[in-house]
């Protein structure tokens, strides 16, 4: 697609989205403000076909969430079914997909709205801390226990508990996690008295769970108890029409951050963005976008677009796991065979190996293809 240039208008309630070529219709969206653009843009840019897509936003539940590709809306659509209930839901996807604004989404939308939303990520936590977090201590229950310490699970009770992360729980801890999860009930680190807490718990994983658990890294029974609602997020290289319009959300929110007025991205430099693979996903997006505005002097957004390019060939050349170089070349084959994988042609034949072998590795690896077969 040849992109033009994208125009945020003058007028706050309107961003307008300009195609280079004649038969894309341009896109407005309406009903964002200067402090909350992301209802708004939760619309679509006209992605293929010869007429215009015009929206209000989409669905306003869903607060920040910018995008309306076709892999996006399935996942919101998963959100929208579990949160009315009171079931684990299990968030699975890459670093920077946005993993938090959904657990936030299931909160929202579910009738714990008006209790807490509690989060903690498991990997940020030092071990030895980590059960305290969750549980909570008495005084003196260990040296620097000076005060008794509400945990986690007790300060979301009758609400929501995120746990990201939750794949680097260590095994000695996952089993007291099970007991909680299923009887609902814990102890204090120093106490012998059960407490009880009514708890939603959502969790998010960038880990392949179930590939620790055939390694004896995470417990099988914890596993299952977690995955009862599965969701996976796709990658922004897997949601390309949905780029620019994060583009211009971010253009949006750090413009009027630093109070600056930014009124075009040139198609230049959107056909940049939408082509680069982003392997930080939203997260390297939207930090990109922040530098670039702070570097923008004029009316026009001037990105450093070599910078793209550099941290593309240091993610090339970044070490990474056996597993995770498998995975990302059998994707790449796939992708480039789209997703063909028996015949002469096909992905099996070129990997060198036979049909049911690949989709063996698929399974394990956890391939799946979640791009918007429009797009194909």
């Amino acid at each position: 697609m040849a992109w033009g240039n994208a125009v945020l208008s003058e007028d706050l309630n309107a961003v307008e989205v300009y195609h280079s070529e004649r038969q894309y219709q341009g896109v407005m969206l309406r009903g964002a403000t200067a402090s909350s653009t992301s209802s708004a843009l939760f619309s679509t840019v006209a992605s293929r076909g010869h007429q215009a897509i015009k929206g209000k936003g989409a669905n306003g539940a869903f607060g920040d969430i910018v995008g309306a590709s076709r892999a996006l809306r399935e996942v919101l659509d998963l959100v929208r079914i579990v949160a009315p209930t009171n079931s684990t839901a299990l968030i699975e996807g890459e670093t920077g997909t946005g993993k938090e604004l959904i657990a936030r989404a299931i909160h929202e939308l579910s009738t714990r709205r008006e209790r807490p939303f509690v989060k903690l990520n498991c990997a940020a936590i030092p071990l030895g801390l980590l059960e305290s977090e969750l549980f909570g201590h008495e005084r003196g229950a260990f040296t620097g226990a000076v005060a008794r310490k509400v945990g986690r699970f007790e300060a979301a009770d009758r609400g929501t508990l995120f746990l990201d992360e939750i794949g680097d729980i260590p095994l000695e801890l996952q089993a007291k996690l099970l007991r909680v999860l299923q009887e609902g009930e814990f102890e204090r680190l120093g106490s012998t008295q059960t407490l009880y807490a009514n708890v939603r718990l959502v969790a998010a994983t960038n880990r392949h769970l179930a590939g620790l658990v055939s390694r004896k890294q995470f417990r099988s029974d914890l596993y299952y108890r977690l995955n009862v609602f599965p969701m996976s997020l796709p990658p922004l290289r897997d949601r390309l029409e949905d780029i620019p319009l994060l583009v211009m959300h971010f253009v949006r929110l750090y413009a009027d951050k630093m109070g600056k007025q930014i009124d075009e991205v040139p198609a230049e430099v959107m056909e940049a963005l939408v082509s680069h693979s982003w392997p930080g996903n939203i997260r390297e997006l939207q930090n990109f976008i922040e530098r670039s505005v702070i570097l923008t002097s004029g009316n026009v957004l001037r990105p450093p677009l070599a910078s793209l390019n550099r941290t593309g060939e240091i993610e090339a050349l970044g070490a990474i796991t056996l597993e995770a170089a498998e995975r990302n070349h059998i994707r790449k084959t796939l992708e480039q065979t789209r997703w063909v994988v028996s015949g002469p042609s096909g992905a099996a034949r070129r990997l060198g190996m036979n049909r049911s072998t690949l989709h063996f590795r698929m399974k394990k690896l956890g391939i799946a293809r979640t791009i918007d077969a429009s797009l194909a």
